[in-house]
């Protein structure tokens, strides 16, 4: 049994309709006209159309989204800027770490002191095999 294939599908229809329209186009089949199959397999085709433009709805929308969330974040960054400017909270204040950032005097110096890189010497003492 093969597997379920929407483009498939679609293209067998559309297969057997250019087909029959071609060659044999006033003649029926299975009780049907080519309108008839036509009329019936319609339903088949309306849906592949409404997914479509749904597709085509939510590129749009992913698009308008990506271009809000820029304006929105720039508009969000002015705010912050605000809140660091102003005399009363600053960059230490208890607004600006409550949105999501760390204050000034809660920062790392960023100052680290490595050690030494080469391993410590250890003095090994060697057994003579015993016997």
């Amino acid at each position: 049994m093969a597997l379920y294939n929407p483009k498939r599908t679609a293209g067998k229809l559309q297969k057997v309709v250019d087909a029959w329209q071609t060659i044999r186009p006033a003649k029926q089949f299975a009780g049907m006209t080519l309108e008839q199959f036509k009329a019936k397999v319609q339903p088949s085709l309306d849906t592949r159309d409404q997914l479509v433009n749904l597709h085509n709805q939510a590129t749009g929308s992913r698009t308008l989204r990506r271009q809000a969330d820029a304006a929105s974040l720039e508009l969000a960054q002015l705010v912050v800027n605000g809140v660091k400017a102003d005399a009363e909270e600053g960059e230490n204040g208890s607004l600006y770490a409550a949105m999501g950032y760390v204050p000034k005097n809660a920062r790392r110096s960023g100052l680290t002191r490595k050690g030494s890189t080469t391993p410590p010497v250890t003095s090994a003492v060697a057994k003579a095999p015993t016997a």
